[in-house]
């Protein structure tokens, strides 16, 4: 049973804060800055480049990458970490192309997919030119859109705006049926919902550390390939540490065995410190108690603000199976009133055009928050604390 009031001690939170935008950038680890400090002094300070053995600098990626397959529901060795989320579905869409039947040349999303997964599949589609097309639908017509024609599914579990959850079971198991390679983006899910990826016989998943996992701004990303296909996806982004001996320096590229083929460049040490000392609290949770938790605070933002503020809509579904760890609403003047609610204490984001989104971490996040979240709310929309010319110029990031 995890103790949600003990992990929440471990995160440095502002006072007066209530954070509702984990689901963005997940909050500092009080163990992160000792981490790191003593990384960059007793480490590179001293150990200086021999850091790469004595500290095993080299082998946190899979070390690291070990940790968060518990949380995603994957076998051991299946898991990797580096680089940035685009890159590792860059990397993992180009494997799963690879992987793909003969003559297939269509790659499905969804309009809930996160644009950027979109761009890289356009740039990837672009620099090979063997005539593939992206085929973007609707989230609630994906399944419908799973036909013979499909070479890859690729698919963001929870919708970035919505918070629509996917059935990952379901959609791998009909593309399957169909001969269809699946890759999942769990930046949504990874520390927000209970991810079964070997039980789902998943292909492919990337992910980021630096929202839900709370590994730091521009934490790395990482990669799952699935056992049975580890030792024959193609990494197409074949960096030296990919190779099967860096060391070996030669000059031309050989694959390394399993999931070691998916690295690409040298592993971002100090940012993987900050991540670990995350993972040390996640390693106080199990997933099931915070999918949950999630649940209950969701349910309850849900219905305390659906009673105080009647002009918000929401964008989220109601039934809790069927969202992730946020809850979003629209209203014509979210960016505004996003920016009155930061004044006032409660973070949360705006994705446009008109959604205010809340995220929702049981490890740092309870129902006294939730409730004094709602009672803000209430004060900026019912008294129109939004309606001020400061809150409406936009800033660089929303």
């Amino acid at each position: 049973m995890t103790d949600f009031q003990a992990t929440k001690a471990l995160f440095d939170l502002p006072q007066g804060v209530i954070y509702l935008d984990g689901n963005s950038l997940g909050p500092l680890p009080k163990a992160a800055p000792a981490r790191m400090e003593q990384v960059m002094r007793a480490e590179w300070g001293q150990m200086l480049i021999t850091g790469w053995n004595k500290a095993g600098w080299m082998h946190q990626p899979r070390q690291i990458g070990d940790r968060i397959a518990r949380l995603i529901g994957a076998e051991p060795g299946s898991v990797v970490m580096g680089d940035t989320l685009s890159i590792k579905v860059y990397q993992a869409l180009a494997a799963a192309l690879g992987l793909a039947k003969p003559g297939r040349k269509v790659i499905l999303s969804d309009s809930g997919n996160f644009p950027s997964d979109l761009y890289m599949a356009q740039g990837l589609i672009a620099s090979l030119d063997r005539g593939y097309e992206l085929r973007v639908v609707a989230p609630e017509d994906v399944a419908d859109n799973i036909t013979e024609d499909v070479a890859v599914l690729m698919i963001t579990e929870v919708d970035y705006r919505t918070g629509r959850l996917h059935d990952m079971q379901s959609l791998t198991a009909k593309a399957h049926a169909m001969g269809v390679i699946t890759v999942w983006d769990l930046a949504h899910t990874a520390g927000a919902t209970q991810v079964e990826l070997a039980a789902c016989k998943a292909d492919f998943a990337v992910g980021c550390t630096y929202k839900y996992l709370n590994g730091g701004p521009g934490a790395p990303a990482f990669i799952y390939v699935a056992p049975r296909h580890a030792d024959t996806a193609a990494p197409a982004l074949s960096g030296w540490l990919g190779h099967d001996a860096p060391f070996a320096f030669e000059q031309s590229y050989r694959p390394g065995a399993g999931i070691e083929r998916m690295r690409v460049g040298t592993p971002p040490v100090l940012a993987l410190a900050a991540l670990e000392t995350a993972l040390d609290i996640w390693d106080l949770t199990d997933m099931p108690a915070v999918r949950a938790k999630s649940q209950q605070l969701t349910t309850l933002f849900i219905d305390e603000v659906e009673r105080r503020c009647p002009q918000l809509t929401l964008a989220t579904p109601r039934d809790p199976n069927a969202r992730g760890s946020q809850v979003s609403f629209r209203f014509a003047d979210g960016y505004a009133a996003i920016q009155a609610l930061i004044a006032q204490g409660v973070i949360g984001d705006f994705r446009a055009p008109d959604i205010m989104r809340f995220g929702f971490t049981p490890l740092y996040v309870d129902e006294t928050d939730v409730i004094r979240a709602a009672e803000i709310i209430e004060d900026v929309m019912t008294n129109a604390l939004w309606d001020h010319p400061d809150f409406k110029v936009r800033a660089a990031v929303t």
